[in-house]
Parts: structure tokens; sequence; C-alpha cells
């Protein structure tokens, strides 16, 4: 693992709703460049520990945290950190497509404009370059002034990944972002995280183990808000160190 470029880090960072503990002593490194996926059953904390990579959590009145969380070696929970350039460093992407009713230029063009970019050519170029990575150019190119919701699950959710890339962020988290769809806008959205990480550095949650099996650099296990185990996916699959993430992974419980 020592090869790989750490990108983020959390370290013993602890998680509570209120009082009650959602996540309990989490220590992990998230690689550049490489697809990490979240896996475990429902309720273990999957979706409040990706939420708590860009401060999502910070919306929700109660929540507290202790640890810490390092975006290159920066604390992201740091008093002095601009929370709004955070959130496009580290972009999400969310279970159900949400884009906006409003045409499919403007949805992708809408975070350049709301940090102020009002170059037209600038903003048209990076409106194509963005539905160009998120694979959809092609079918959009022709119908650009459209209500971005005409389009199909699947596209919707290409639309939201490009919306989210426009304003260059460096890491992309995606919390289950094929569930809503069908096996074929699935297989376009697997395709397309595979060509993401060439550039980005992608962490997924999923409860679909052959699609981390299939998708993902790293599998990180978690089982009632604690890290059971962090490894290469190919490892966590064929051969891992804990009995509890093999049963997991073989469908006996969970």
């Amino acid at each position: 693992m020592a090869e790989n470029f750490v990108k983020m880090n959390l370290k013993d960072v602890n998680f509570y709703y209120g009082s009650k503990l959602s996540l309990q002593n989490i220590s992990l490194d998230i690689y550049e460049k490489k697809v990490t996926a979240i896996i475990g059953p429902s309720g273990c904390g999957k979706s409040t520990m990706l939420r708590l990579l860009n401060r999502m959590n910070d919306l929700i009145p109660g929540t507290s945290l202790t640890g810490n969380i390092f975006l290159e070696g920066k604390n992201i929970y740091d008093h002095k950190v601009d929370v709004v350039e955070m959130r496009r460093r580290v972009g999400m992407v969310f279970q159900k497509p949400n884009p906006f009713p409003k045409s499919i230029f403007d949805n992708v063009a809408y975070g350049l404009q709301v940090n102020g970019i009002r170059d037209k050519k600038y903003i048209a170029e990076k409106v194509e370059k963005s539905l160009k990575n998120a694979a959809l150019w092609k079918e959009v190119k022709d119908r650009l002034h459209t209500n971005g919701l005409a389009l199909s699950g699947g596209q919707q959710q290409r639309l939201c990944i490009a919306r989210t890339l426009a304003v260059e962020p460096e890491v992309v988290l995606m919390d289950e972002p094929a569930s809503a769809l069908d096996p074929i806008a699935t297989l376009k959205i697997e395709e397309l995280i595979q060509e993401l990480k060439k550039k980005y550095t992608i962490v997924i949650v999923t409860h679909n183990m052959q699609q981390a099996a299939r998708i993902s650099d790293y599998t990180v296990f978690l089982m009632m808000g604690e890290l059971i185990e962090h490894d290469v996916t190919k490892k966590i699959f064929t051969n891992p160190a804990k009995k509890i993430t093999e049963e997991y992974i073989t469908g006996r419980f969970g």
C-alpha cells in the first residue's frame, strides 16, 4: 500500500447523532486516483461516513464529531476551513439523481455561475468537457437546452456527475449512485467510474457486493459503526483477514 499517495485520511473518528454513537474509532487512508468502496449491512454507518468526508453531516442538527479528517494533510474540520471551497474540492453524487429543474446546460453550468464565473465561452467549454467526462455528451449535445428532468434515470445520474465535475473537484463521493438504476444504466455508471479514477479520487458506498468487487481498488467493511477491515479489494473478496468479513461477503448474514 505504501506506493499510493494518501489523498484523505480519518484519524480516531467518532461521530454522534445526539448522544447515539454512530461511528466508532475509525482510522482510514483513502488513496489518490483509486476507487474505495464502503460496504456493510444497512444502518452500519456507510452513508454517515461518506458524508463526513465533505461535512454534509454539519447540516444535521445535534451531530458531533471527535477525531480528525484530513484532505492532503489539512484538517477539514478546522474552524478556519472555508466549507464551500472544501466542498468544491470534495464533490458529492447522491443515491437518487437530483437534477435541477433547469436545462441540461444550466444544470452543469450552475456550480461555475455560483462561483462567480461569467465568461460565457469558458462556461460553454467547461459544460462540454464535463458532459464528455461524464460520458453523456454524445447523447445530449443536440438538446442542451431541454430540461434535465426529461432525461432517463441513468442519464440524469450522469448529468449530476457532470455537474459535480464542472467545478473541478479532486475527490468525488458517490452514495449508492446506481441503486435506483436499471442494469444497463448501472453498467454505464460503473464504466464511467473506471474512467473517472484516472483523474479523480473516488469513494463509493454500495450495498452491491459484486459492484464493489468489480469497480473498487480498496474496500472498507463497516459493521455496527466499526471498521472491521480495510484492504485491497481483491484480498477482501478472496482472502479476508476476519471471519465476519467472509460471512458478510458470502451472504451468510446482512
